[in-house]
């Protein structure tokens, strides 16, 4: 097929509506396919055939690059291409790419005939979601029906990750070795059995507000850079956006923090909040809710300059008390307490250690950042069960560059009785201890890097369950760190970890 037959085939989707009422009312029976068709394969191009032979005319349509949820690593092929290659496909009639994430809407336009898929063997599932039974809906709905096709099947996702350079000769070495003794279902499994823990989130309110500019250069008379401002985005940041990670795998999540009562957010942070957050805020009057406000250059997502909105201090013995009386409530409802410790005041040697006494399984962070001028070392508690930070973090508490990791770790280990850990390592990916295994090295799964605000939060939220299942360690960094893959592609906190498409990521990554 030459390339200007192929690209007669490529339609937009409003093109393809008006082609197939035309072809419908001329006595055509249309047949829908629709698919990612990521490298395409002789198991899609069976399934294409067998579904041309139920009909006169077969339409495909494309899942939009950005709604391809199999991880930051696809599509390995971008929509356009993935078009070309279908249209190319003597079987197939017409292509064009969707506009949502399944083919529900589209199905209503296009009104086909038969909506056709492919058969989904054993017990896996289709993609870890009900959209296959919407869709079967979408096509009763307009009067045609949904057929699944049994042709032999093949995995895009086994050949791109085993016969492509999507990732580097170590990720992809840790991955086979790593398939040799896990499956998908097993590790998704874990994930699913986390649901019904109880956990407390507890550390400080953090408003994230993003205001994004262009560089205009440098001013003419100083030596100053100008921007240009395009517009500002909100999101729920710090404590809020580990409870609303949390809460999307387990049904009962706790939250307690405070918030000022200037410029409180209150409402903000209702809407953000995910409904099964129960939460309990002490509000202090006289202060402000933490801000932390970026400006960040839009084209590349390169943050120029940060402003804290804060008292950055204790609480006063009023509202330290108060804190107190609501740990002492809480705590022995929960199982699980994850404490992200910002370093911005909520956490006195009193909180610290009613939380190391009392808490059943108790998960912790500590951060340093310009906000607390690297006060803020793990070594404020006195126990944990689990720990995540960053090395440098793990480095400042030891007060030693050169170390190796492993000898600090348990250094840390030991100092606070803690079993199980994660160090995070940026592009060289995390470092897990289990006080019974070892350690296990993981490498970095990230390939599109958006943004590293909120990364080590998303891992915390979804490793502190597990650690206190008792996952085998090397899976807990594993999840890690495809979690923070997926942190990573996400603009500050504007969206949560949400299980189909983590377990997605998880199927994408074990083929």
């Amino acid at each position: 097929m030459s390339a200007n037959n192929v690209s007669q085939e490529i339609k937009t989707l409003d093109e393809l509506v008006n082609i197939v009422q035309n072809l419908k009312s001329k006595g055509k029976t249309v047949v829908h396919c629709h698919g990612v068709f990521d490298l395409l394969h002789i198991g899609h191009i069976k399934h294409l055939r067998a579904a041309k032979e139920m009909g006169d005319i077969l339409v495909v349509t494309l899942t939009p690059d950005k709604f391809v949820n199999k991880g930051p690593h696809r599509p390995a092929f971008t929509e356009s291409l993935r078009a070309e290659a279908i249209a190319a496909l003597d079987c197939v009639d017409y292509v064009a790419i969707n506009k949502w994430p399944t083919a529900v809407e589209t199905i209503q336009l296009l009104k086909p005939n038969f909506f056709v898929k492919g058969i989904v063997h054993g017990e896996d599932k289709r993609d870890h979601s009900d959209a296959i039974n919407q869709e079967e809906e979408a096509i009763k709905a307009v009067g045609g029906n949904i057929i699944f096709t049994d042709e032999e099947t093949y995995s895009a996702s086994t050949l791109i990750n085993r016969f492509m350079d999507i990732f580097p000769p170590m990720v992809k070495a840790f991955l086979e070795s790593f398939r040799e003794k896990y499956t998908s279902k097993e590790i998704i499994g874990y994930l699913q059995a986390i649901r019904p823990l109880k956990l407390l989130a507890i550390g400080e309110v953090i408003i994230d507000e993003y205001r994004f500019c262009t560089p205009l250069g440098k001013a003419s008379k100083e030596a100053v850079l100008v921007v240009r401002s395009l517009y500002n985005e909100t999101y729920a940041g710090g404590i809020l956006a580990i409870a609303n990670h949390i809460s999307n795998f387990c049904d009962q999540v706790g939250l307690l923090s405070f918030i000022g009562g200037i410029d409180s957010y209150e409402e903000f942070i209702a809407e953000k909040l995910y409904k099964n957050v129960k939460t309990d805020f002490i509000r202090i009057p006289n202060i402000r809710t933490i801000v932390k406000c970026r400006f960040v250059e839009e084209y590349s997502v390169s943050k120029l300059f940060e402003i804290y909105i804060m008292e950055n201090r204790q609480l006063t013995s009023e509202y330290e008390d108060s804190f107190l009386e609501k740990l002492e409530e809480k705590l022995p409802d929960y199982d699980v307490v994850v404490v992200a410790d910002y370093g911005h005041g909520l956490f006195s040697e009193r909180s610290i250690r009613l939380l190391c006494d009392k808490a059943r399984f108790l998960a912790i962070n500590t951060q340093t950042n310009a906000g607390n001028l690297g006060f803020n070392t793990i070594s404020k508690y006195s126990r944990a069960d689990y720990i995540s930070i960053a090395e440098p973090e793990l480095r400042l508490e030891c007060r030693d560059t050169n170390s190796d990791t492993k000898e600090l770790m348990l250094k840390i280990a030991n100092k606070l009785s803690c079993d199980k850990m994660i160090i995070t390592r940026g592009k060289y990916g995390t470092l897990s201890y289990d006080k019974k295994r070892g350690f296990f090295e993981i490498p970095v799964f990230s390939v599109r890097l958006v943004d590293r605000i909120g990364a080590g939060d998303a891992l915390l939220s979804l490793t502190a369950p597990l650690a206190a299942m008792n996952v085998p360690m090397d899976i807990v960094g594993f999840i890690g760190n495809v979690v923070g893959a997926e942190a990573c592609a996400i603009i500050g906190n504007k969206t949560f970890i949400e299980p189909s498409n983590l377990f997605r990521h998880i199927d994408s990554l074990m083929k």
